[in-house]
């Protein structure tokens, strides 16, 4: 195929008063959710009778040759499993002890080589396309699949995706049957893990089908980008147009820049003459943009880019795409800067999964997840170690946070050279996206192949977004060998102590943390417990290779070459247990635990990541039977002193050390602890009680209206109070769930690293135990008008409820 540039610039353009014929043309293009209705089961990757003769039947001997085998659209499918996507089903499954150190690292799921009968699955998609849309095209598109897909479409091949992360879309335009049954078959295979960290298994993101004219926009095909100059922004669309008729075409491009309420900006019209059958070519155009809105943290405003490609005066293509306007940079000396202003990276690593769900993590839950982290004071937000779903991406461009957007292997194969070219041309027009990382922690980063496949990258990185730049994470200190002598911005994964020569030894080249911190805590617990697998809830205990977070947040503060960091991890994930394997199957990285609830750390974080008042003690203060012993008390604010009492005694005055922390040992009394704070002349008081008995349970949704599409979901987090309404700190009851009405239950969690209860519970018995007296219920909306209702109950306790609306 043939690819031409078309560069066309239009000088300055002021407001342009909409035209008549822009919108009232209906035009073809639809993109249609696929995820219901899909029918599940597993196959075997040992016994080719359990895999639907996969392996035994000669399926590839003729084209659409799939007579009896799971691939034949007559193939009955009546009694296998009904499910929605996104679907997990790694997260279904028992935990298994096992002595293997990728299903510990993997948090004891049997999937992977050593589980064939639990690692392949088959899905089936029936649906229809209507006899008049012929002569559209179709195409199919899967944003994820955990992993090595297989994908057929009524008996024909259509392809092979190995990676877990990276979407893959197929045309199905030639083997469609119109106006009658069509049969989308999907094989995946999770033999293989691509990571060392939970992944899930199975369609675990979204599936889109796309229709649209002949002449059309390719996915993924506009790349809008603005440079701002003085008091305007001069935006430039890249526009990829592609004629699938067998005869050449002539049209034109349109671009329309509309605000946030749709009224019209800017506009510019580009011709095409002669483009010739199967091919495509890219036209480039320039619209100025007086007094822009920047997209910032605080203000993460986003305009929109329509794109239309019209033919004989007639519409038949339109893209809407988001963007923002904003410029970033970097200096070597001074860290980063967003819109001119300074901003010092607080950023945080993550995974994907959550409790309860895994890694099929609804849309909504994504914004949830990101607003927890705003909270806490992050700013920034590093996929690890790959790229993430594109709804996490849609959150952090309407919320507010900035995204250093990582691919899975540094590795210059054609395959893996696709994988980077899909990452950044997929997600390329997200403001959020400041950052490309290549990769993290290489075998190969210190030698000179590692330097030539790092090159190879970063040219077609430069290729494909002049705009923005790339690092490398690199667990290494003061080295300059490889990766790091062609890398733009140096990433450290710990050894931070390495920053500060390195910076001198190399001060030309701007550096950034790219996974800092990594102290190991379990919510609510505060001695260490080598039985259950448990480490104390203070900033005190780090692996080898880590520090905890006052060491690493004090020395960056301190320093204006550091950009800022990302702190290993923001959540709690399943896999990686760290420092003990079983009973654990998730890690303690995190400064929230699973579920999103807060552990100690995360007010030390907030403390010096927000202007917010903050005054935190922990421990709880119900510890019977210690009476008289000490009791180590941790104080965290930004206020300047701290004056703590028990019970009306007074046990000192301290002054708080900046970004740094209190303690105090106290003899355990029952009753009450409070600190009273002095900040800028006003005083916080926050105290600690001991309770009494669990009295009741209080049910507490993030939201209580849900669209009802069948898709919007919303987290319930479970409390229980004594009779006095104080939280019990310590509660542990079995809570049992019901729902009455047309919403459903998705999954249980409760930030216990030990816990191996079922996170979904297909036999309608929905429960979970308190953990430190918290867990978590989430639950998705139907698909009719109405409200359901949740009932908690646990047995001697007051129960609750809360009604969900769906209007």
């Amino acid at each position: 195929m043939m690819h031409r540039t078309f560069c066309l610039f239009f000088g300055l353009l002021g407001l342009v008063a909409p035209t008549a014929s822009c919108f009232a043309q209906t035009v073809p293009r639809q993109k249609t959710l696929f995820d219901n209705d899909w029918k599940f089961h597993f196959g075997h990757a040992a016994d080719p009778q359990q895999d639907f003769d996969f392996t035994v039947a000669n399926i590839f001997s003729k084209s659409g040759k799939a007579v009896g085998t799971a691939i034949d659209p007559r193939f009955a499918d009546s009694t296998w499993q009904t499910l929605q996507l996104p679907h997990d089903w790694a997260v279904q499954l028992p935990f298994v002890e096992v002595d293997n150190f990728d299903v510990m690292a993997h948090g004891y799921k049997p999937v992977g080589g050593l589980f064939p009968e639990t690692s392949i699955g088959w899905y089936r998609k029936h649906f229809q396309v209507a006899r008049a849309d012929s002569g559209q095209r179709f195409v199919i598109e899967f944003d994820g699949v955990f992993r090595d897909s297989q994908i057929w479409l009524n008996g024909f091949y259509l392809g092979n995706h190995p990676s877990g992360y990276t979407g893959v879309a197929y045309d199905l335009t030639d083997y469609l049957r119109y106006g009658e049954a069509n049969v989308l078959v999907v094989r995946v295979d999770a033999t293989q893990y691509e990571g060392w960290f939970y992944e899930g298994a199975g369609i675990y993101r979204h599936v889109w089908l796309h229709q649209y004219d002949p002449l059309h926009i390719p996915l993924h095909g506009v790349f809008v980008h603005a440079k701002v100059e003085g008091p305007q922004a001069i935006v430039t669309v890249e526009a990829s147009v592609e004629n699938e008729t067998d005869t050449p075409v002539e049209g034109t491009v349109a671009a329309y820049l509309l605000d946030r309420d749709g009224k019209r900006l800017a506009e510019s019209k580009a011709d095409f003459s002669a483009l010739p059958a199967h091919d495509t070519q890219t036209v480039v155009q320039h619209l100025t943009l007086p007094t822009p809105h920047l997209w910032s943290l605080d203000d993460p405003y986003r305009y929109r880019m329509v794109t239309e490609i019209q033919r004989n005066n007639k519409v038949v293509d339109r893209v809407e795409t988001r963007f923002g306007v904003r410029t970033i940079e970097i200096t070597p000396d001074r860290g980063m800067f967003l819109n001119g202003q300074h901003v010092m990276l607080q950023g945080v690593n993550c995974h994907q999964d959550h409790a309860g769900v895994g890694s099929a993590v609804p849309d909504a839950l994504q914004y949830y997840r990101i607003r927890l982290l705003k909270e806490m004071g992050v700013n920034a937000y590093r996929a690890s170690h790959n790229p993430p779903t594109p709804e996490l991406l849609d959150a952090c461009d309407s919320l507010g946070m900035l995204v250093m957007d990582e691919n899975r292997l540094l590795n210059s194969s054609p395959a893996y050279l696709q994988q980077l070219e899909d990452l950044i041309v997929r997600d390329r027009n997200h403001p959020s996206v400041f950052m490309w990382s290549i990769g993290n922690e290489e075998p190969s980063q210190t030698s000179a192949i590692g330097r030539r496949i790092a090159q190879t990258l970063l040219q077609k990185q430069r290729e494909l977004d002049p705009t923005r730049t790339s690092t490398y994470a690199a667990d290494l200190a003061n080295v300059y060998k490889g990766i790091n002598e062609v890398i733009p911005v140096r990433g450290f994964n710990y050894r931070h102590e390495g920053v500060a020569p390195y910076h001198a030894d190399h001060p030309e080249q701007p550096l950034v943390g790219t996974e800092m911190g990594s102290t190991v805590t379990t919510r609510g617990i505060y001695v260490v417990d080598s039985i259950r697998g448990y480490v104390p809830d203070y900033d005190s205990t780090h692996p080898w290779w880590s520090s905890t977070a006052e060491a690493w947040w004090t020395e960056a503060a301190a320093h204006p070459y550091w950009m800022g960091g990302f702190i290993w991890t923001g959540f709690d994930y399943r896999g990686e247990p760290t420092p003990y394997a079983w009973p654990n199957i998730n890690s303690h990285f995190g400064v929230m635990d699973v579920c999103g609830f807060p552990k100690n750390i995360y007010y030390y974080y907030q403390s010096w990541w927000t202007d917010e008042d903050v005054l935190h003690l922990t421990p709880h203060w119900n510890w019977p039977g210690r009476e008289g012993q000490p009791i180590k008390v941790w104080v965290n604010t930004n206020a300047e002193t701290v004056e703590l009492f028990l019970n009306g005694k007074s046990l000192g005055t301290k002054t708080m050390p900046r970004n740094e922390h209190l303690e105090w040992m106290v003899p355990y009394q029952p009753g009450k602890l409070e600190a009273v704070a002095l900040k800028d002349g006003r005083k916080i008081r926050k105290k600690m009680e001991t309770t009494g008995a669990a009295y009741r349970i209080v049910l507490t949704p993030d939201r209580t209206t849900l669209t009802p599409d069948g898709r919007d979901a919303t987290v319930l987090n479970v409390s229980v109070q004594d009779k006095k309404g104080r939280e019990v700190p310590d509660a542990q009851h079995l809570i049992r769930f019901s729902l009455d009405g047309t919403g459903r239950m998705l999954g249980v969690g409760n930030g216990d690293p030990s816990s191996h209860e079922p996170d979904q519970c297909p036999d309608g018995q929905w429960q979970r135990h308190l953990f430190n007296g918290k867990c978590q219920l989430i639950v998705q909306a139907g698909t009719q008008p109405g409200t359901f209702t949740i009932g908690a109950t646990a047995e001697g306790l007051k129960a609750a409820s809360v009604v969900i609306q769906m209007p």
